[in-house]
């Protein structure tokens, strides 16, 4: 059967950056594709560092940008699914830290171009401290996955455009493999579980696809009504706190609005103070019925939503197909399909993506180019 929910050819796209938000599902399939083969996970690339893998305490991630929020869905990802601790440095700020301190940890780098001047620094600090390094990087001949200890390349292809999206959430697919490989290696998850957690993984390129031109049609729509807000807020709990902090990124770079990302309980720490009429608040609020820790995150994200409008903010948000109760309080609302909770974030991530660009069209800037920015910094 036919998908009507595809985007014509290539050609027919207004922007770069559109055409690698609709070029997800499949970069998703590639890299999941590149880095599974018959249940195993990373057959061989890891061999390099394997007894560093048996033995480490600690995994360090360092990266800048939004290959770092990346790596803090992948540090709840990991610790919750292996059992391994997690620290996520800023690259910049790595080699000026003792992040080593009775420990021994391996060290990932996550990096779009593989040529990022700090987070190239900080892998050659790690590697001057001895410490195993792990490069997670879109191009395989850098110099990050050149030097590295190990490689683990996505299947994103060229990005042209300097948002990230296809890079950022084939790092996130990255990341999930990463956990579930060391749950497994670690012991915390038989066979038949990690295959369950697979199948469900390979499920999610189809149900991106199938969304994709709704989500579109929507994002038009919600930008409509509030491109010419001047700040947005953007809230998340748990893993989707991350998801938030992409998605006030990529509004921020291209519409140049000011945009926050804060875990939802924070609100009242702060952020309340900016609420009002004229504050669009964009929650994270989709959910794992399956997951007890799931749905209590929802329940306490939806009080924090009633606290929004209560104060009279305009509430954007993501939901799970069919949820009438964050329709009931939210203004204006996408819906993502029900998955595992550590894989809602692959999800929703994408409506957050097509609403950032769809404000910066109708403010009639150039998505693919933002003032200031490029697409890979290689000067510290």
């Amino acid at each position: 059967m036919p998908n009507n929910n595809k985007k014509p050819a290539s050609t027919s796209f207004s922007h770069a950056m559109l055409r690698e938000i609709y070029e997800q599902p499949a970069a998703i399939a590639k890299t999941i594709a590149k880095h599974l083969k018959d249940d195993i996970i990373f057959p061989g690339e890891l061999h390099a560092i394997d007894p560093a893998l048996l033995t480490f305490e600690k995994l360090i991630i360092a990266a800048s940008g939004s290959s770092r929020h990346a790596g803090l869905a992948g540090e709840i990802m990991i610790e919750d699914l292996s059992g391994v601790a997690v620290d996520v440095e800023y690259a910049s700020e790595y080699c000026y830290r003792s992040t080593h301190a009775a420990v021994d940890p391996i060290v990932m780098v996550i990096t779009q171009s593989g040529e990022t001047a700090d987070t190239i620094a900080a892998q050659r600090e790690a590697l001057t401290r001895g410490v195993k390094t792990i490069a997670v990087s879109n191009v395989a001949d850098a110099t990050i996955p050149r030097e590295a200890g190990a490689a683990l390349i996505t299947g994103a292809g060229p990005e042209l455009a300097v948002p990230a999206t296809k890079s950022f959430t084939t790092q996130v697919t990255v990341l999930y493999l990463m956990a579930l490989f060391l749950a497994r290696k670690r012991g915390r998850m038989t066979s038949e579980v990690t295959r369950s957690y697979l199948q469900r993984l390979l499920q999610l390129p189809a149900a991106i696809e199938a969304h994709l031109k709704t989500w579109d049609d929507l994002a038009g729509a919600f930008a409509q009504k509030h491109f010419q807000a001047e700040k947005f807020l953007y809230l998340g709990r748990g893993v989707h706190y991350a998801i938030a902090r992409e998605g006030a990124l990529k509004l921020k770079e291209i519409s140049y609005a000011h945009a926050e990302g804060y875990p939802a309980g924070e609100l009242k720490h702060g952020p309340n103070a900016l609420v009002d009429e004229s504050l669009p608040v964009v929650v994270l609020a989709t959910c794992d019925h399956h997951d007890p820790d799931s749905v209590l995150r929802y329940r306490r994200t939806l009080e924090v939503m009633k606290e929004v409008k209560s104060r009279h903010g305009r509430v954007v948000a993501v939901a799970t197909t069919g949820d009438q109760e964050v329709t009931a309080v939210a203004d204006d609302v996408f819906f993502a399909p029900a998955a595992p909770e550590l894989l809602l974030p692959i999800l929703e991530v994408i409506p957050l993506q097509l609403f950032a660009y769809h404000v910066a069209v109708k403010k009639g800037y150039n998505v693919d180019r933002p003032r200031n920015l490029v697409k890979a910094v290689v000067r510290e």
